[in-house]
């Protein structure tokens, strides 16, 4: 019989107590013994899970306290030394410093994990870079699993992968220098592992889906040459796209298997099963572990007949990647639609799923209820009325060229809007939300209940709403927002008032460290009833005489951040997402609001792995954001906003949104994101982010400009506005007001020092 497996669990529990216990122990609330108890609990009852699915491994590894990227480095002891930490003795406290800074150091730089929403800690190394031992947690958590009763398969970032994601702040510095070095701390590691009892290790090498340069396609060899050594047998793990180019490379690796991802890249099968000598496992990953629609187990039993009949036992069934990117279980939605319930499958679910694979393949006719179970839901889906819109279809085929596209350039734009504005030269502004108290969180909790009226609901919010547009008015700030306290999410707060999306209660997936995001569902065509969020702005501008933004969530964030139907293309859902921003944006223009904001922050994690497939992706998100914001006036001033990217593959894209201003994430990479916009002459306006808001560490007014005076050696002062990386939602007040008060003062140095040389026509706002 085939075998099962998963390349990890969402280890932040059903219920968030991975989070909720994070914070605790930041706030000083609980001990590290009292973590490592929260810890020890949430992997034991994963295991269990995983147990009675029936899965015949047991995955250990997969647990991280911040990020699997970050423990991978304190297990290889690989920490920067500007930190001053052991790495054989560290802490749970300094580990935490390393992901979120501390008073003498900000934190490792973090971005996404390819292209997902799921950000990592980046590996900080250098020529000096050792890798002499680290933590013993990993090994303590295979000793967890072991007790279990069922074989164990850790699960590790692969070498290659790991120095790939890494690094370095010396300039010229060839990465692949540390590779031998590396080496050695891996192949101890194995050996450990050997000597626990484990057999199986899989060696996670996403690395192998991307565009890789022949040195590090050819590193490959010569890792894996040396870890085949170790005693235990070696699965090379793929996900996220195709590793077909690289078949030939890995079945020539001294590697008893590789897994692959079927359900981005079904077409890799063929090669693989061609590649793979008769001694190689091949895992087959058929469950999407990226989404939560409910598999068509009939059709996938059928695909692999013939790959089972030729591998037999050396066939694995398991989810295309790590489950960690689905919510834990279906158990805890109360209030979700019985209809769409049924067209799910959460982490839980998707464990029985692989297991019904399994069996198909072995007895057809014992898997044959779990078959027709998941089939009777998939044609009910198929044929529902809720799914389609035929207005909302003959108005998207109706989008013409003409709708995308502003009615002026953006330097014809640039001067009517500096006229209407008058805004200083480096205005400073903030990214949109401020921070969501206990009593915003309260009052909506109550609402949500039915223990808060509506009427007094709305009051509270004004209430909030008020706080904020008088706080940033008395920091100095220049463009305000108006703080967002009604929003919960910045793509689920929209989704509620969409057609065509379903929201959860407890569909918790981690973005990064105890940051927890409730992706909505887009079941069916998408509209927009009514206005969304033109009363809340237009009571906030009426509050101030300075320019407010309209804040918006873009299409292709809506699309990127939610479980997206897989009954039709993406670019077809993208476009009715931005004909429903495309109406808001016009109303905030008609309410008077002269700045809107349409946020795009996963622009960059929408873009495939490899660079034959970019062009498609491009022309229909380009043109998605283009829809949504190219409806309004000349005078209106359309932002953006994007973070935690790399910006130089894709900078012609972002060049061809046209928004009149671009925020991005900047201050963890001491602005080295922004000399690609410099080196690309990046023609529009560009706020570079100069604090780092994920670290509760306030910058000073010092650090700031220099930073700014970093970014005015790349981007002229004249088009660039000063602001944090992101938004405010989830820091403390006392730490924003003093954050902000700094970022002003530091706009305020920068305008005396450089403002003989900005444009004579820019003039100071009003006080």
């Amino acid at each position: 019989m085939a075998r099962t497996h998963i390349s990890g669990f969402p280890r932040i529990g059903a219920q968030r107590e991975l989070k909720f216990a994070q914070e605790a122990f930041w706030r000083g609330e609980i001990d590290e013994a009292r973590l490592h108890d929260v810890g020890a609990g949430l992997r034991a009852r994963h295991g269990l899970m995983q147990r009675e699915a029936g899965l015949d491994f047991v995955c250990a590894g997969d647990f991280a306290w911040y990020d699997p990227m970050l423990s991978m480095s304190a297990l290889l002891g690989a920490l920067p030394e500007r930190f001053g930490f052991d790495a054989r003795t560290l802490t749970l406290a300094q580990y935490f410093e390393l992901a979120r800074g501390n008073a003498s150091q900000p934190a490792l730089e973090m971005t996404k994990w390819f292209d997902t929403n799921y950000h990592y800690i980046v590996p900080e190394i250098g020529p000096d870079t050792r890798f002499d031992g680290g933590v013993e947690w990993f090994y303590e958590e295979i000793g967890e699993a072991q007790a279990l009763g069922r074989p164990v398969k850790p699960v590790l970032i692969g070498p290659i992968t790991w120095l790939w994601l890494a690094r370095s702040r010396t300039p010229g510095f060839d990465r692949l220098f540390l590779l031998p070095r590396l080496l050695v701390r891996y192949a101890r590691i194995l050996e450990t592992l050997k000597a626990r009892g484990i057999d199986w290790v899989q060696l996670d090498e996403p690395a192998l889906c991307c565009d890789l340069e022949e040195d590090w396609a050819a590193a490959f060899s010569a890792a894996y040459e040396a870890l085949g050594e170790c005693g235990v047998k070696l699965l090379v793990g793929t996900y996220f796209g195709s590793a077909a180019q690289r078949a030939a490379l890995v079945a020539a690796l001294p590697v008893q298997g590789v897994h692959i991802d079927l359900v981005r890249a079904p077409e890799q099968l063929d090669v693989w099963r061609a590649a793979l000598r008769d001694d190689q496992m091949l895992s087959a990953g058929v469950i999407d572990g990226r989404n939560v629609w409910r598999a068509d187990l009939a059709a996938i039993a059928d695909t692999l007949q013939d790959t089972h009949a030729q591998f037999g036992e050396r066939l694995w069934i398991a989810p295309s990647c790590s489950l960690a990117h689905v919510p834990v279980s279906l158990a805890g939605e109360r209030k979700l639609s019985a209809q769409i319930k049924s067209w799910l499958a959460f982490a839980t679910e998707k464990l029985a799923e692989v297991s019904a694979v399994a069996l198909a393949l072995e007895d057809r006719a014992a898997a044959q209820p779990q078959l027709d179970a998941a089939s009777a839901a998939l044609a009910a889906r198929a044929t529902s009325a809720a799914v389609v819109n035929t207005l909302v279809q003959k108005r998207t085929a109706a989008v013409d060229a003409a709708m995308a596209q502003r009615k002026s350039p953006f330097a014809v734009r640039e001067r009517v809007q500096r006229d209407a504005l008058r805004l200083p030269l480096m205005p400073t502004t903030t990214i949109g939300s401020f921070p969501q108290t206990v009593s915003i969180r309260e009052a909506r909790a109550a609402y949500r209940r039915g223990d808060l009226r509506a009427l007094d609901y709305l009051e509270r919010m004004r209430e909030e709403t008020a706080r904020s547009v008088r706080q940033q008015e008395a920091l100095g700030l220049d463009v305000l927002v108006h703080g967002e306290a009604e929003r919960n999410d910045m793509v689920e707060y929209f989704a509620e008032q969409l057609w065509g999306f379903a929201v959860t209660e407890n569909g918790w997936v981690q973005s990064y460290g105890s940051r927890c995001v409730k992706p909505p569902l887009i079941y069916g065509d998408v509209y927009r009833p009514e206005p969304i969020t033109v009363e809340a702005i237009r009571y906030a501008q009426s509050l101030t005489t300075r320019p407010l933004k309209g804040m918006l969530t873009g299409p292709v964030t809506l699309l990127q951040w939610s479980f997206v139907r897989d009954d039709q293309p993406r670019a077809t859902t993208a476009l009715q997402l931005a004909l429903a921003i495309r109406d808001e944006t016009l109303d905030l223009e008609k309410a008077g609001i002269g700045i809107v904001q349409i946020d795009e922050p996963a622009f960059r994690e929408g873009v495939p792995l490899r660079r034959d497939g970019s062009a498609a992706y491009f022309e229909w998100a380009v043109r998605a954001f283009r829809v949504a914001s190219s409806g309004v006036s000349d005078v209106t001033q359309i932002h953006t906003h994007m973070c935690y990217s790399e910006f130089n593959a894709v900078l012609p894209s972002i060049a061809a949104l046209d928004a009149d201003v671009i925020t991005i994430e900047t201050s963890r990479s001491v602005m080295e994101l922004l000399d690609a916009f410099g080196d690309f002459e990046y023609p529009n306006a560009i706020g570079p982010g100069v604090y780092d808001i994920h670290s509760p560490r306030v910058p000073q007014t010092d650090d700031m400009v220099r930073l700014i005076e970093r970014a005015c050696e790349t981007i002229p002062a004249a088009r660039l506005w000063v602001n944090p990386d992101c938004g405010l939602k989830t820091r403390a007040w006392a730490e924003t007001e003093a954050a902000l008060r700094n970022m002003v003062s530091a706009a305020r140095v920068l305008r005396e020092r450089y403002a003989a040389n900005a444009n004579d026509t820019v003039v100071p706002a009003a006080a």
